[in-house]
Formats: C-alpha cells, sequence, structure tokens
C-alpha cells in the first residue's frame, strides 16, 4: 500500500513587484495556513518517508513548516524544481518515480497541476484546490511506479477552512 498526500502551497504574497513569480514567499495568511494544516494532518497520524516541494519560495516555505508539524526533518525534504512548471503528466512520472521504500509521500506543489492530479489519480473528484488544501489517496500497490486511478482510494481532503 502507498499514501501520497498532495498539497498546494498555501497562500502567497503578490507585494513584492521585484520578485520574479517562482521567488515570491508566502503571506501572512499563508505562513498561518501551513503549519495549520501540518497539525490537522499530523492529528490524524500521519508519518511521512518522503516529502518532495517545488524549489518555488513559497512551495518550499510551505513544505517546511509543514514538515516541522508532522515531526518531519526539513533537512530530508527533496526539492524537485520541476514541480514548478510541471502538467499533470509531469507530476504524475515524479510521483511515479519516488523510491519504493518510502511507503507515504507528500508532495507540495501549484495549481492547476495538483487539482489536476489529484483528478487523474483519484477515483472522487476535485473543483480547484484552495491554497493550503491537501489530499490524500491511497493506492493498493507496492510500488509507486504502478498508481492509478484504477487502484486509488479516497482517503480525505482537508483545507484550512476546515482544519480546526
Amino acid at each position: 500500500m502507498k499514501t501520497l498526500y498532495l498539497l498546494r502551497h498555501a497562500k502567497s504574497s503578490w507585494s513584492f513587484d521585484d520578485l520574479t513569480d517562482q521567488e515570491r514567499p508566502l503571506n501572512d495568511r499563508g505562513r498561518d495556513d501551513a503549519p495549520r494544516m501540518g497539525q490537522a494532518l499530523a492529528k490524524r497520524g500521519i508519518k511521512l518517508d518522503a516529502l518532495v516541494s517545488s524549489s518555488a519560495v513559497r512551495a518550499l516555505s510551505t513544505a517546511v513548516l509543514v514538515a516541522r508539524e508532522l515531526g518531519f526533518a526539513h533537512e530530508k525534504i527533496v526539492v524537485d524544481p520541476a514541480i514548478y512548471r510541471a502538467d499533470a503528466d509531469a507530476l504524475l512520472a515524479i510521483i511515479r518515480a519516488l523510491p519504493d521504500a518510502a511507503e507515504s509521500a507528500l508532495l507540495v506543489g501549484h495549481n492547476p497541476t495538483i487539482t489536476d492530479a489529484a483528478n487523474a489519480l483519484s477515483p472522487s473528484s476535485f473543483d480547484e484546490l484552495p491554497t493550503a488544501a491537501a489530499v490524500c489517496l491511497r493506492f493498493s500497490t507496492d510500488s509507486w511506479e504502478e498508481v492509478a486511478r484504477a487502484n486509488a482510494e479516497f482517503y480525505f481532503y482537508d483545507s484550512p477552512k476546515n482544519a480546526d
């Protein structure tokens, strides 16, 4: 069994005209929502074997804040620059390349790709995932290479609005 958590980065700031899109930081709400989502995931007893994040500042900041709440060492976060510009197929390839030794993995990325990947893999359907929202899917397989909608089970959806 493989367990995948797909998390859209928390709310980012548009206040810095001199920064590139990839350099945009979290805003105040994002800095509040990311740890809240980490706490909500921790309440579910989640233990991660792998955490992979986009290299964008807002995504990596989200990953670090969530990891802290889950007791996952931030130095173990894998930063994959390909996530930043990935479409759903490229993101699925990244997921399917995860090491099979990892039973559970959290991937932090961007919309629309995170929502598209969730819809490609889940037997459930999702509208646009809001910032800091998480989808959890479980797969009846021992290999990440084999994860697909056909062997997926929707486990939960959570967002900052219902994380209390």
